[in-house]
């Protein structure tokens, strides 16, 4: 494994690591070295800490992945000198003393935002019936009720929290950007692209495109693999 990075995925806020195993498969047959955080979801530094104990456990260059929220997460974690290039997919890219509430403020303000209910003891959830179309609009009808019945709770300070040091300001970034998303409007996360200067694609797909379309996601993670290989 030594001759190719190593991959470390991260998941964003109402969904587990679980998740990504779609990616993964596809990853772990091409002969990548695969690990997957478990995130509390109660704080970004929770969160980023949890992070940095996979990324310290690999032994190649690491490209990081994250997923929506986990955006968020893997910029306040990439600064480790073991994280080689960065991943976003569908997902929030804050800069220092920014927050993901910050850029929730950002969102246009033409198209409905994410069904978060009020916070309750401090967690959020996703109001269940809109989950499906809001979060996996391209999912089979079963396997949406089963993530919208399964949810993690996602702490009011993990989206509160800003980041201390934006890693995309060092470290080389790629986005995919999902065009049908109603979490993450498209043109914000255009925008977020841009100003991390990522290469960027586009696929027509829900917030779930790590599920519906692992093909895809996999496809620009080995992108960046390639650029991050040892020599």
């Amino acid at each position: 494994m030594a001759d190719r990075a190593a991959i470390v995925l991260v998941h964003g806020g109402f969904v587990d690591g679980s998740g990504w195993r779609p990616v993964y498969d596809l990853l772990a047959r091409d002969g990548y070295r695969v690990a997957v955080v478990q995130n509390p979801t109660l704080s970004l530094q929770g969160d980023a800490a949890a992070a940095r104990l996979i990324i310290d456990a690999q032994d190649s260059p690491v490209v990081l992945v994250g997923h929506s929220y986990g955006g968020a997460v893997i910029t306040e974690a990439g600064t480790s000198p073991n994280v080689a290039a960065l991943v976003y997919i569908a997902a929030f890219v804050p800069d220092a003393g920014e927050s993901v509430n910050t850029l929730l403020g950002g969102f246009p303000t033409d198209v409905p935002g994410p069904p978060i209910l009020p916070p309750k003891d401090g967690l959020l959830f996703l109001d269940r019936d809109k989950f499906p179309a809001a979060f996996a609009g391209d999912l089979a009808a079963d396997l949406a009720a089963f993530m919208a019945n399964s949810q993690v709770p996602w702490g009011v300070d993990a989206l509160g929290q800003p980041v201390t040091e934006a890693a995309w300001r060092t470290k080389r970034s790629w986005y995919l950007i999902t065009t049908d998303d109603k979490m993450i409007p498209p043109p914000a996360q255009r925008t977020m692209a841009g100003r991390a200067g990522a290469t960027t694609v586009e696929a027509a797909g829900s917030h779930s495109i790590y599920v519906s379309q692992p093909a895809a996601v996999a496809d620009l993670i080995k992108q960046a693999a390639a650029s991050a290989a040892p020599q």
